[in-house]
């Protein structure tokens, strides 16, 4: 199942055409994706009997797939190969930060360039779908509700001021795009091995698997869980793997004017203008 943001009300996609789920549920879910996923077992309980008329899908119309998250966790370092490219250790833990809440955007929305230092990060993004406090690595999977498309942009130069704040360097408006949609794990036939990348004007800069993570979903929801309670809608970043522009020879950042694409494996693809 694909879950999306078509305007600002969530729908379910099927192919070219997109189901109101606020509609078709009597408003029983939705129109906020949000409140879909404070809901979720309860949604996907009910989903499949949901029908009604269908509309036909804009692609501009889409938004956040998640709306206006409570939490959203980030994880640095966490491929061996961008750790190596950053001339960092390798961590023992997963090294976590945050994106704030209204730095995420949609899968088509611009990228403001703010100075000469603004980076490219495809990450693989997953979602929370009920609470998760405490999980075991084993049951970790059965927290989440889906995953889907992300950039981490990062405004290198605010990130690495005043002793690193990462959190603030990467939360610029816009610096989160996310999308197009939310995929349920049953679409994907190994989510611990997709394939995932992005381009700068049709060149290829990073390209890499899921499976060369760190530290793996099940182990980040785990380590995560066992600080404090993930909540349902909560996002999580996994890491990028190397091929970032700040650890490029000569370095390179994004310009206005460029196009950002961004892919996942069994999941799609996102686009960002520069500006």
């Amino acid at each position: 199942m694909k879950i999306a943001n078509h305007g600002g009300r969530a729908v379910i996609v099927d192919g070219d055409t997109i189901l109101d789920i606020a509609t078709a549920s009597d408003g029983r879910f939705g129109p906020d994706p949000q409140s879909v996923l404070e809901q979720w077992e309860a949604f996907c309980a009910a989903a499949r009997s949901l029908s009604g008329s269908v509309e036909p899908l804009d692609e501009s119309r889409l938004g956040n797939p998640v709306g206006v998250p409570r939490q959203v966790f980030a994880i640095g370092l966490n491929y061996r190969t961008h750790a190596e490219e950053s001339g960092m250790q390798v961590p023992s833990v997963p090294a976590t930060f945050t994106k704030f809440p209204a730095s995420l955007s949609g899968p088509f929305d611009d990228i403001e360039i703010v100075g000469e230092a603004v980076d490219w990060e495809v990450e693989l993004v997953v979602v929370i779908g009920r609470r998760a406090d405490r999980v075991a690595h084993a049951d970790a999977w059965s927290y989440v509700a889906g995953l889907t498309v992300g950039q981490d942009i990062s405004d290198r130069t605010l990130q690495f001021a005043a002793g690193m704040q990462f959190s603030l360097g990467k939360s610029r408006r816009g610096y989160g795009p996310m999308g197009p949609w939310l995929v349920t794990i049953d679409e994907v036939d190994n989510p611990d091995d997709l394939g995932l990348g992005c381009s700068v004007d049709g060149v290829v800069k990073q390209d890499a698997r899921t499976s060369d993570l760190i530290f793996s979903v099940p182990q980040i929801i785990a380590e995560l869980s066992s600080v404090l309670p993930l909540l349902p809608g909560d996002v999580i970043f996994t890491g990028t793997p190397a091929g970032v522009g700040m650890a490029r020879d000569p370095k390179e950042a994004l310009r206005a004017g460029q196009v950002v694409e961004t892919w996942v494996e069994g999941i799609g693809h996102i686009r960002n203008r520069c500006v």
